[in-house]
């Protein structure tokens, strides 16, 4: 009963179950860089540090029963445009939890990411912005 009204007990996820539960979109691909930068990151967080991502990106730091597989809709990942005279490095990644939509800036480094992603994760707790 807990498991169905809380979400699943928390299992470590890696690289490749993210491939096949997550769904890149808006020219992002598998194949894109931003989208291996992400994978990466998010393989080498901690147990804590996935919670806080999940409660950033979907609004619960727990998933449903069946994981990320079970996710409805699944974390769909797209890519967020910047102004082109504008550093792309300077900007954070964003949400939409009503839908798991991450809108994912193409940073030039997995350093930049994973620094970025973390400020927006730590920052992004208990707060809610209309974008």
């Amino acid at each position: 009963m807990d498991q169905l009204l809380c979400g699943a007990q928390h299992n470590h996820w890696n690289a490749q179950k993210l491939v096949e539960c997550c769904r890149p979109d808006h020219s992002y691909t598998h194949d894109s860089r931003a989208i291996k930068f992400l994978f990466e990151v998010l393989s080498y967080y901690d147990d804590n540090e996935q919670r806080m991502f999940l409660q950033f990106v979907t609004g619960s730091p727990q998933l449903p029963v069946g994981g990320f597989r079970a996710l409805n809709p699944p974390l769909r990942i797209v890519r967020r445009n910047v102004e082109s005279p504008q550093n792309v490095d300077k900007f954070l990644p964003s949400v939409m939890t009503c839908v798991n939509y991450l809108k994912l800036p193409d940073y030039t480094c997995v350093e930049v990411m994973k620094e970025r992603l973390q400020f927006a994760v730590h920052e992004g707790q208990h707060s809610f912005h209309l974008s």
